[in-house]
């Protein structure tokens, strides 16, 4: 009996400590002093009320995408005091996490003119993926390029530290980390850390993952980020053919408090500075059906008109030592002494 009471307290202390990270806990629930909350009759509360997480909050603690669907999904956006993942199944989808993330910061930006964004990664995660491009930034993202400023440090724990500083700072916008993989220090204390600097500053902390694996945080929203087909570009006449139109991401709510699992196609305009959905067969500005692109993929060679023989015939070569063995080609070629710049040696470095 005595094992039996001591093994209940003890269940019922884990999960008063994961409350208590979770911020669900009673006494964390309570409306401030200073607002009244009346869920019945809807007489202008300030309050909005998180059915599934049970928690109130204020509505400008959340970033509007822009997206309806998604936005409702969210429960109003994306937390802005508040630690949020954005993963990247595959190293090959660093680019559309990257663009992603920016496209939140311009979001950002618009509503917090004049302070800068802090971009924090090792330099394994510079190397591998690379910085972002200064002119893209202004005219994809509208992102000066002292807006944006670079962090690399050597080692994973200098950049969790540098992280965990710069959380707290208000004189910041947002605070970017980057990451790759599964590394054993970004475990639930840090991501925990991390999610209380940005709750006491009010500020939004995006923790990129490469090539990362879904597993326990403290941050109440994860998103996976892919890329998406582009459609071809909108003009007043219809699809234009063989055009790239917006870029567009695959988003899928991979873990949330308040949402269930969902997926989204989003494109993002460069111009306006917004979000777009595509639904289905739906293309970006009208609802056609996807224009085949009338370019070649490969050009046909300049010394023949037809192009090669299918595969499997047989070919009747001339003799050798014969003029026809000669190839037009072959009479045009460099002496000796000068080669083709291609097939010199490669340069070192």
């Amino acid at each position: 009996m005595a094992m039996t009471a001591v093994a209940r307290e003890t269940v019922f202390s884990l999960r008063r400590q994961i409350a208590k990270i979770e911020g669900t806990l009673p006494e964390r629930l309570q409306a401030p002093a200073a607002a009244t909350l009346d869920a019945g009759a809807g007489t202008g509360s300030d309050l909005t009320i998180v059915r599934r997480g049970l928690a109130a909050a204020l509505p400008d603690a959340f970033l509007p995408i822009g997206i309806d669907r998604l936005d409702a999904a969210l429960r109003g956006g994306l937390p802005k005091a508040a630690l949020t993942e954005i993963h990247g199944l595959e190293t090959r989808d660093a680019g559309a996490v990257a663009g992603f993330a920016l496209s939140l910061v311009s979001l950002i930006l618009n509503r917090a003119q004049g302070l800068p964004i802090l971009w924090i990664g090792t330099s394994e995660i510079f190397h591998e993926a690379g910085f972002p491009y200064a002119r893209g930034l202004h005219g994809c993202f509208g992102i000066e390029p002292g807006q944006l400023l670079f962090s690399e440090a050597p080692r994973l724990v200098d950049a969790l530290w540098i992280a965990e500083e710069a959380a707290r700072m208000t004189a910041l916008a947002a605070v970017i980390l980057e990451i790759r993989g599964n590394p054993q220090r970004l475990d639930l204390t840090a991501t925990c850390r991390l999610h209380a600097r940005a709750q006491g500053a009010g500020r939004p902390v995006f923790l990129l993952r490469q090539a990362a694996e879904p597993e326990p945080t403290a941050a109440p929203l994860r998103l996976i980020a892919a890329s998406a087909p582009a459609v071809p570009r909108a003009t007043v006449a219809g699809p234009l053919a063989g055009s790239i139109g917006h870029p567009a991401f695959t988003i899928s709510i991979g873990k949330s408090r308040t949402a269930l699992p969902g997926q989204f196609t989003l494109e993002w305009n460069p111009d306006e500075r917004r979000f777009e959905e595509r639904r289905g067969d739906e293309r970006h500005g009208g609802g056609s059906e996807w224009a085949e692109n009338p370019v070649p993929v490969v050009s046909l060679s300049g010394d023949r008109k037809d192009p090669a023989a299918a595969s499997g015939e047989i070919l009747a070569f001339p003799a050798i030592g014969s003029s026809a063995a000669i190839s037009p080609t072959a009479r045009d070629q460099p002496p000796p002494g000068q080669r083709a710049a291609h097939l010199g040696p490669r340069r070192a470095g």
